[in-house]
């Protein structure tokens, strides 16, 4: 109950002086570097790659990896989990998370099937596909993104809003997308 509470806190539009609408915040702080991250040649490469390497897996396919990558998680043996997140894209991510000094708790990059194609951290799972994250992102364009609302993450123990966004290649087609959860309390 303290955490819900706090969270409809955090989520409100402040009318105090010097307070924030976290939401809004949050938006701004990712639209600010989406340009940079959208046009990052090295993930594009990554999440064209996986595209072209999962275009024929099933839905079966797709939820056995899924399976395969939760029963994974937190276990010293993380053959699913691992090269997703020790490839080069995943390092680039880690190094964005590193240089925002605490703003920015994860930041994953999906495929054009809602499949991770690389994590700064460890995920709950590999398929976003039946998520806002990627519902409300892919589908709907080139130009969509998406603001979650700000809850408690319990592996982070932190507050975070997530901002999750279409990738597209260079001709404006959407890709994949990318999700940027943002430590709430960092954004005041």
């Amino acid at each position: 109950m303290k955490n819900t509470a706090l969270a409809l806190i955090l989520t409100c539009t402040a009318t105090a002086a010097g307070a924030i609408d976290i939401p809004v915040a949050a938006r701004e702080y990712v639209e600010a570097r989406m340009p940079v991250w959208r046009a990052d040649p090295m993930l594009i490469a990554a999440v064209q790659a996986q595209n072209a390497a999962h275009a024929s897996l099933t839905d079966a396919a797709i939820l056995d990896r899924d399976a395969k990558w939760r029963a994974e998680v937190g276990q010293s043996d993380q053959p699913t989990i691992k090269p997703v997140l020790t490839n080069d894209a995943a390092q680039r991510l880690r190094a964005w998370v590193h240089e925002a000094g605490g703003t920015v708790a994860e930041i994953f990059l999906m495929d054009n099937r809602g499949l991770n194609v690389a994590v700064a951290e460890v995920t709950s799972d590999y398929w976003q596909g039946d998520e806002e994250k990627f519902t409300a992102t892919y589908p709907v364009g080139a130009d969509a993104v998406h603001v979650s609302e700000v809850d408690f993450d319990e592996s982070s123990q932190l507050f975070e809003i997530q901002i999750s966004f279409t990738i597209t290649d260079a001709t404006g087609a959407p890709i994949g997308a990318m999700t940027v959860a943002l430590n709430a309390e960092a954004l005041d």
